[in-house]
């Protein structure tokens, strides 16, 4: 398959422009676009799976799966009688991302999009990073607790390069020795933490603040789930955190007190 075809991959020498109409095609059917957000937490789904959460039909989203293989923007891999899908990288959800700022907002007609709007603003998967009002409001503890120095954690339109819904770029995070310390004895390896330099953070679309990303997000919210403080929603890239979460990530909030930020 060309370059062209993939709709991630980079050109060779000596060909043209990137076929832009060719990816755009695979995005054109809202069905298509449920299917691929439904995988935008990072997680491999099987088609019966997949068309449940992303609401279409069984016997169709083969042929949806079909079409988005061949434009390079899901991978199958056979394990047993199955086949799992998941997307082909960031990029693809970046280009969601990026589409989500420029689509209108579709207005709330039923319980059921208030309940998925509501789910996906308190708490979800940003790719593999936790974003929404859980995601800001952890990032902004560690702001306020010294474990991360740089910034106020806030997006300020007109004064940073920062999009809305977009990887940050205007800010310069990074992890402190208190922060080293603390997200240490949460249980995440001293290897992860040496290789974050600076913080990779996005600008939460719901909130319009930030949210860390980056591997330090994503080590952080997989020790989460490990610790099972969080679980996934019932609505796709959605997240409940359980009953001991909300004891615990309260008690990781109210426990540490500012200190002095000194950079890693």
């Amino acid at each position: 398959m060309t370059a062209a075809g993939t709709g991630t991959g980079t050109g060779t020498a000596g060909a043209g422009e990137p076929d832009l109409a060719h990816v755009a095609v695979a995005f054109a059917d809202p069905r298509r676009v449920r299917v691929l957000v439904a995988l935008a937490d990072g997680r491999a789904l099987p088609a019966g799976r997949l068309a449940e959460e992303a609401g279409v039909a069984a016997s169709t989203v083969s042929n949806h799966l079909a079409i988005l293989l061949d434009h390079g923007l899901v991978s199958a891999t056979q394990q047993g009688r199955h086949r799992y899908y998941r997307l082909t990288g960031p990029d693809v959800e970046g280009v969601l991302e990026a589409l989500a700022r420029l689509a209108p907002r579709a207005p709330i007609t039923s319980l059921r999009q208030h309940t998925r709007a509501n789910a996906l603003r308190t708490a979800r998967t940003c790719y593999r990073h936790l974003a929404g009002q859980l995601g800001v409001r952890l990032f902004g503890h560690m702001i306020d607790a010294g474990w991360v120095t740089g910034g106020d954690g806030r997006h300020h339109p007109g004064h940073t390069p920062d999009r809305l819904s977009a990887p940050g770029k205007g800010t310069g995070y990074r992890l402190t020795t208190a922060g080293a310390g603390a997200l240490t004895k949460l249980g995440l390896q001293e290897t992860v933490l040496d290789t974050v330099s600076p913080l990779r953070y996005c600008v939460d679309w719901t909130e319009q603040a930030h949210h860390l990303s980056g591997p330090l997000g994503t080590a952080v919210t997989d020790r989460l789930f490990e610790l099972e403080w969080i679980t996934r929603g019932v609505v796709p890239r959605s997240i409940q955190v359980t009953a001991e979460g909300e004891r615990d990530i309260a008690e990781l909030l109210a426990a540490t007190q500012p200190e002095a930020a000194v950079a890693r």
